[in-house]
This record gives C-alpha cells, sequence and structure tokens, in this order.
C-alpha cells in the first residue's frame, strides 16, 4: 500500500489530495497564505510516503523543504521529469507542469482516444495527447476571471464585475453584457476549439478540467467529460511511474 501526497499549485489557490494507492481519499484546497500549516496537517493525519509537487506559480519554499524533510520520495515535477507518455512539446522550460499532468490523466483513463483536456482556471488551456501515447501542445487563452479583470484594467469606465449575477445571450446593461461577452464568449471559444480539433482528429474525447469545471460544463454545447479532478489523477501516475512503494 502506498500513501501518496500530491499538490497542484495554482495561480489562485492550492490543491492538495492523499491517495491510497489510485484512489482519492481527500483533497482540500487552500489559500498560499495557509500552505504550510495545511500541508503540515495533511502529513501529520495521513502519513504520505511519497509525495509530488506541480507548480505554475511561485511557490513557497517553506513547503517544498518541510515536505522533503518529512518525506524521503519527491517529485517536483517539470517539462523534463519522466512520464508514462511521451512528450513531444518543444519548448519544455516553459511548459506549465499542470498540462502534462493532465494529458498524463486523461491518456490514463481514455487510452484509446485522441484526446483534448481543456483546463479552465486562471487560463484555458487545451491539451492534445493522442493514442500513440504522446502530448502534442495544444493553445492558451485567458480564463474567466482574467478576462473579466482586464475589461475593467485596460478601459476607463467598464467596471470589474463577478461572474454571478444574470447571464443572458442579450445583455441589458453594462454589467449583464460584459458578463454574456466574458462567460458566453469563453463558452463560444471552447466550443469551437473542440470542433476544430475534433476535425482533424478520429477516435476524438474532450475532457473538461480545472477549478472552473463545474461552472462552465453546463454551457458547453459539445460533447464533454468533466473531471474537476484530472490533473491530481495524473500527478498520481507520474509519481507512481517514478518512485515504487518504499521499503
Amino acid at each position: 500500500m502506498s500513501i501518496n501526497l500530491c499538490i497542484d499549485w495554482g495561480n489562485t489557490n492550492v490543491k492538495a489530495a492523499i491517495f491510497d494507492n489510485d484512489t482519492l481519499t481527500r483533497q482540500i484546497v487552500f489559500s498560499e497564505e495557509s500552505a504550510l500549516e495545511k500541508v503540515s496537517a495533511l502529513m501529520e493525519g495521513y502519513k504520505p510516503v511519497k509525495a509530488i509537487m506541480c507548480s505554475v506559480a511561485h511557490h513557497d519554499d517553506e513547503v517544498e523543504h518541510l515536505i522533503k524533510s518529512r518525506i524521503k520520495s519527491v517529485i517536483i515535477l517539470d517539462g523534463y521529469t519522466r512520464t508514462p507518455i511521451n512528450n513531444a512539446y518543444l519548448s519544455p522550460d516553459s511548459l506549465g507542469p499542470d498540462r502534462l499532468a493532465m494529458a498524463c490523466g486523461a491518456y490514463f483513463h481514455y487510452p484509446d482516444k485522441n484526446n483534448l483536456v481543456i483546463g479552465v482556471g486562471t487560463c484555458v488551456t487545451y491539451n492534445l495527447v493522442q493514442k500513440n501515447k504522446t502530448f502534442r501542445g495544444g493553445a492558451i487563452s485567458p480564463g474567466l476571471h482574467m478576462r473579466l479583470k482586464a475589461m475593467n484594467a485596460f478601459t476607463d469606465k467598464l467596471p470589474e464585475i463577478k461572474p454571478e449575477g444574470d447571464l443572458i445571450l442579450l445583455g441589458y446593461d453594462t454589467e449583464t453584457c460584459l458578463r454574456s461577452g466574458a462567460v458566453l464568449g469563453m463558452a463560444a471559444e471552447i466550443d469551437g476549439m473542440i470542433r476544430n480539433f475534433e476535425s482533424q482528429y478520429p477516435d476524438f474525447n474532450a475532457i473538461l478540467t480545472g477549478g472552473d469545471a463545474t461552472y462552465f460544463a453546463s454551457k458547453i454545447k459539445s460533447k464533454i467529460f468533466a473531471d474537476p479532478d484530472l490533473l491530481l489523477k495524473g500527478l498520481n501516475l507520474i509519481l507512481n511511474y517514478n518512485v515504487s512503494v518504499p521499503r
């Protein structure tokens, strides 16, 4: 039996999960400010024997040092980490490790498909992993909150609004027009990208994941599978692939 700790350090929040072999048994979401306390409590409560961290932002060095001081086998995921799929991305130095983890999770859940994994978070990432076991890359665009903030930041008079509220195609005031453009525009973008990839790759499958996956799942017209935990599952796969159970 192997108890694994998997950490996804994002631009907005930090997620940590405990896996018992391949079963996700506990997951928490917290801020960067409380990361040291939360991670320490998880390690104390579950005694993981292996750990992996995926960071797309500058993470707290104290957290990394804490993990390495208590767990013998620790992986800090990057574009050069050995993975159970082939990585054909041409600039591994700038590859977000979260994209690689999502691709691994998609391949092992749908190995007979050309999978487009759509991560909806701070940014929207489109990540294609082919059924020949190869991550090819994809596309990146602004996420929902970035779109809303940008319209306020780069204009003199447009307000910054929240995603919550009336959502209609034909906005009746500035707030509903901004929300319509940001939310429904992003959903239309995702639908369009799915159609474009599907037209080029047979045996196609689309998976929606990330922090805003649940919010957008009902707003996308294309056939998709929604799995908010795909990245964490991919991290666990990469960890088990690289590190056998310590004796």
